[in-house]
């Protein structure tokens, strides 16, 4: 795993993987510095979390936008900021509809960029955090028998137990007991927390009340 106050910086420019380096450490942050985005990508699949500072234009090889298309593309939880001169700023827009997080305008200010760097470190856990909670909901949801995921499907949609009684061809004290299992093995205290714990998965692109 990496370390937590991570911050990756990728540009071709030495001098300026230097100076940032200096600075983020300064500011308390660990940091790895990359002379390209391909010696970024070669990493990449293996981070859990952090910060990605990349120059947005680096010649001879693939871009910041680029970088950011293949990392939204990998699906992890690292949070990208761009940096870019005057002239590349619609560039630097286009990463951020990509996915990035923000982006930084050269020459930028010393406060601004760590400030900047410490808000992507912070969405990057939070984001970490609800990968790793819809991760346990799957799994619980894969201990569910085919009926029990039938069960879930139609309390998440609100339907009352003789609804889905009637629905399912069964007893409402039978859809109570399957209720009651659905719960346990969901860890859901309540039925507002099964369908919020449910919705979140829905909105991370799961699937998870497919009977």
């Amino acid at each position: 795993m990496t370390e937590p106050s991570l911050v990756h910086v990728v540009d071709d420019d030495p001098g300026v993987r230097d100076s940032l380096a200096f600075l983020l450490q300064s500011a308390g942050f660990a940091v790895r510095t990359y002379d390209s985005a391909d010696a970024f990508l070669a990493v990449a699949p293996g981070l859990v979390s952090g910060c990605v500072l990349t120059d947005v234009r680096m010649p001879g090889g693939m871009d910041g936008l680029a970088l950011q298309r293949h990392l939204t593309a990998l699906g992890g939880s690292l949070a990208v900021v761009v940096m870019t001169g005057h002239g590349d700023v619609p560039i630097a827009v286009e990463a951020l509809k990509a996915g990035a997080r923000d982006f930084l305008e050269k020459p930028f200010d010393e406060d601004r960029l760590l400030g900047v760097v410490r808000e992507a470190m912070a969405a990057s856990q939070r984001v970490q955090e609800e990968q790793q909670a819809n991760a346990g909901v799957a799994a619980r949801l894969a201990s569910l028998t085919p009926r029990e995921r039938e069960v879930l499907q139609r309390l998440v949609a609100g339907q009352p137990n003789k609804t889905i009684a009637y629905d399912l061809g069964t007893s409402p004290r039978t859809v109570e007991v399957q209720r009651a299992r659905v719960m346990e093995k969901m860890g859901a205290r309540s039925l507002a927390d099964l369908v919020r714990m449910v919705l979140a998965m829905e909105r991370a692109g799961g699937k998870p009340a497919a009977p």
